[in-house]
């Protein structure tokens, strides 16, 4: 650590305290585990990625507790919750209540936000109803109308979303050289639909032929924005002066084809497609601006001539929580201006100023106080999201229950981890119980005691190596997690590497940037730091990759799900001829359903069904490679149609996913299993982790390459069927990494990875920076947004936003070598980086 701090004592661990004792754990690869770890007290499971701790924190223990709780309501009720399966042990003895904070890293609504994730949002709705300033005779409106998800509150032009969506003749029509035969309006679909558009027209006397600009403005005008709908006869693939002969001889048309505006086709399939890829497509043509009628408030116009504190709610909503605080707490306190001769408002004013006021606190505390609560859930980081979920669970003053966390410290910067230590701190002395999942050394060493599973991963872990207070895990010879928690950290010896060139951007406008010039090296690792919330992810996974990408011709990552993105403003002034290519390596996952794994994502299955294609069995029986698919009909069971379980519906309880009884879970036919290599079928296979996988592959280049690179990673313990479902964001973004990293690279990438050290051990964090070297060896470009030190002073370039959060960061602090940046002042990364090996 950067500086030292008095912390609470560690526990007096003892017979009244109680334990919570498990006997026979065996979900997933823990290997009938018995263990004791006392209540009342901060409990920290360590271990390798894979080890299996969390399937002993959240398979086992929050599983079981939240089983037991679950029988104590009704059947009907149950439905309502997202049920775990009920864990493989055989007894847990004295389990409280439990709570879990997981890292959530689903696709929430964008109407979710930062005030109903906390519920402010419930209380300052009953604020402005009961205590706001209304205008003369406007009569009182319900909390409802101050909600922009209610009939009541939304406003009636943009349906509460606060954005108007349209198209412009520029936006479908890039290029007005072109003609329209030449796809002049590239806003119309593609392929054989934009075929017959065109046809369309040129039956319709317009000619196709004439470049875009040359072009009437009143026929420009009717062809994107018209409403009509004609339907004319089509003569295909003919010009102008062919359709009218063929006319004149009165030639039969190949059919009858109906026009569609180019404006009204995009709106209505960015309204009505399911397709993702569809709607990607159009919102490039869409234009995104606030809302005429309610100017981006998302509230019908009554709603907001109400006001508190001079301020409409959507003003209010799109304040910093901290200056929220600021204006609350002459309320709470009874000082609040206002309200003259309305006692009963006053009041109101001041019960709900002092609640939010209480709610507030924790949350500045965990050092969020830069969100808004109309900032939307979709925007946050899961670390981000899992703090505020543990502020308001301080806030609530239960006690005698265990909170559940997963990796609490994910996301943090240092200075932001001391604020968690003292929240939990604050759980712990409410009376609670504290089980913690966690990698972090700093939270390690201020558990009372120490649950290190392992020793490695998947096969190799699910025992308990350790468990007790922390100062016995330095015995233990098989433990990873001791090495790291007493041993003095071996600093690297090699100096930074030099700059092939820099990246320069000017004038970076985006959420907290405002107009702000960069440089980033190329041919190095750059480290990207800062505080939660200093605009480090806008400035390199936002702004950065969006104008690289535009450079490139790349669609933006950030329109991947249909939506129109926020633009960002500036521009790159030099450098790019040193990028040939761009690749962002997120923590998204790798698929959305259970078709999608390892082995067909980083394409290494290919290679393994043709193995099977080419056996004097399949051949034999004419198979070929798809035959091996689980996807496709052919060699798949189609009871299940490849999926391997189906679904029995249970009325009252929750649905059960039982194994297909045609395939037992196996995901093809009895013909397609009876082929073997080296007597394993396709369903052997799959279910081999990636170390066992190399060892029966050794053999086979093409696959023994890929699935060596995923060791390296620390990806061993997978299997290679595991669907995508099942895996972490950590564990998705190191798939995506070891997919690059088996290409045969010429150098000139750009790779941009956000926070890649989530969820690893510091053991994993040292084989992933071989990863990163590997990669700046060849000639490509790391730059990574990150927190843990030992990447930060590995790094060859460290660039620090700040100096604090939200508006009060955004802007670069210090620049240089890390030993340059560790003695920068104004930095709050300096202090950390100048404790962490050089």
């Amino acid at each position: 650590m950067g500086k030292t701090e008095s912390h609470p004592a560690p526990l007096a661990v003892g017979p009244a305290n109680g334990f919570v004792r498990v006997r026979g754990a065996r979900e997933h690869n823990l290997k009938n585990v018995n263990l004791d770890v006392p209540r009342d007290a901060l409990v920290v499971f360590t271990g390798v990625s894979g080890s299996g701790k969390s399937s002993l924190a959240f398979g086992t223990l929050y599983a079981e507790a939240q089983r037991r709780y679950l029988e104590s309501v009704a059947p009907y009720a149950r439905r309502l919750f997202h049920q775990m399966g009920v864990p493989q042990v055989d007894s847990i003895d004295g389990l409280p209540p439990a709570v879990a904070l997981q890292q959530q890293r689903g696709t929430p609504t964008a109407r979710s936000s930062v005030g109903s994730v906390t519920t402010l949002s419930n209380l300052l709705r009953m604020l402005y109803s009961r205590a706001g300033d209304y205008p003369p005779g406007q009569p009182l409106l319900y909390a409802e109308a101050f909600s922009p998800n209610t009939a009541e509150g939304a406003c009636p032009t943009c349906h509460g979303l606060g954005r108007a969506y349209d198209a412009t003749e520029a936006s479908m029509v890039p290029d007005p050289s072109l003609t329209i035969r030449e796809k002049a309006i590239a806003a119309w679909p593609p392929a054989w639909q934009g075929q017959n558009q065109r046809d369309i027209v040129t039956t319709m006397g317009i000619d196709i032929d004439v470049p875009w600009r040359d072009l009437p403005k009143k026929t420009r005008d009717w062809l994107l924005f018209t409403d009509e709908r004609p339907t004319v006869p089509v003569w295909p693939h003919q010009t102008l002066t062919q359709v009218e002969a063929a006319r004149g001889r009165k030639e039969p048309p190949d059919y009858q084809g109906t026009f569609v505006g180019a404006r009204r086709y995009l709106l209505e399939t960015f309204a009505k497609s399911e397709s993702a890829a569809m709607k990607r497509r159009v919102a490039q043509y869409l234009v995104s601006a606030a809302c005429p009628a309610c100017g981006g408030k998302r509230l019908r116009p009554e709603s907001l001539g109400v006001t508190f504190a001079g301020l409409d709610i959507t003003a209010l909503s799109r304040l910093p929580l901290k200056k929220l605080a600021a204006i609350f707490r002459p309320f709470a306190d009874g000082k609040g201006k206002g309200h003259r001769g309305h006692p009963e408002q006053a009041e109101v004013a001041r019960r709900i100023g002092g609640d939010l006021v209480a709610r507030l606190g924790p949350l500045l505390d965990l050092g969020l106080g830069y969100l808004t609560l109309d900032r939307s859930t979709p925007t946050l980081s899961p670390g981000e999201l899992q703090r505020l979920r543990l502020g308001t669970q301080v806030r609530s003053n239960l006690f005698g229950v265990v909170y559940v966390l997963d990796e609490p410290s994910a996301g943090l910067h240092p200075a932001d981890t001391e604020a968690l230590l003292t929240c939990l701190d604050g759980l712990k002395a409410a009376g609670n119980s504290l089980f913690v999942v966690e990698h972090d050394p700093d939270v390690v060493r201020r558990a009372d005691w120490i649950v290190d599973v392992g020793p490695a991963a998947g096969t190799g872990g699910g025992r308990i190596l350790y468990s007790g207070p922390p100062a016995g895990l330095k015995g233990i010879s098989e433990s990873q997690t001791a090495r790291y928690l007493f041993a003095k950290p071996t600093p690297r010896t090699r100096p930074p590497r030099e700059a092939t060139g820099w990246l320069r951007l000017a004038g970076v406008t985006r959420n907290n940037l405002a107009g702000l010039d960069a440089a980033f090296p190329l041919g190095v690792l750059t480290a990207v730091t800062g505080v939660s919330g200093s605009g480090k992810s806008t400035l390199v996974s936002q702004a950065l990759v969006e104008l690289v990408a535009a450079h490139l011709g790349h669609a933006s990552p950030d329109d991947e799900e249909g939506e129109v993105s926020t633009s960002t403003g500036g521009h790159i002034v030099g450098g790019l001829e040193g990028v040939r290519r761009l690749v962002v390596v997120d923590q998204k996952p790798i698929g959305r359903t259970p078709r999608s794994n390892l082995a067909t994502y980083t394409g290494l299955f290919d290679h393994v069904r043709k193995l099977f294609a080419e056996t004097k069995a399949a051949k034999a029986r004419r198979y070929d490679a798809g035959t091996f698919s689980f996807n496709v009909p052919g060699g798949r069971c189609e009871n299940c149609a490849g999926e391997g379980f189906v679904m029995v519906e249970l009325l009252f309880l929750p649905s059960v996913y039982s194994p297909c009884p045609a395939c037992g879970g196996s995901r093809y036919a009895a013909k397609t299993l009876d082929v073997r290599y080296r007597d394993k079928n396709i369903a052997d296979v799959l279910a081999m982790t990636v170390d066992a996988a190399g060892d029966f592959f050794a053999d086979d280049p093409s696959v023994a390459r890929s699935l060596a690179v995923l060791r390296e990673v620390g990806l061993g313990y997978l299997r290679l069927g595991q669907p995508a479902t099942e895996l972490s964001g950590g564990e998705a973004q190191r798939i995506k990494l070891a997919t690059e990293l088996q290409r045969a690279d010429r150098g000139g990438t750009l790779y941009v990875l956000d926070e890649p050290t989530t969820g690893l051990h510091p053991a994993d964090v040292d084989r992933l920076l071989a990863q990163f070297d590997r990669l700046v060896d060849a000639g490509n470009t790391v730059l990574a947004v990150e927190h843990d030190l030992r990447v930060i002073a590995a790094a060859d370039w460290v660039i620090d936003v700040g100096p604090g959060a939200g508006d009060e960061g955004g802007r670069i602090v210090a620049a240089g070598v890390p030993a340059a940046v560790a003695r920068a002042k104004g930095s709050r990364t300096a202090a950390y980086l100048a404790a962490a090996p050089a």
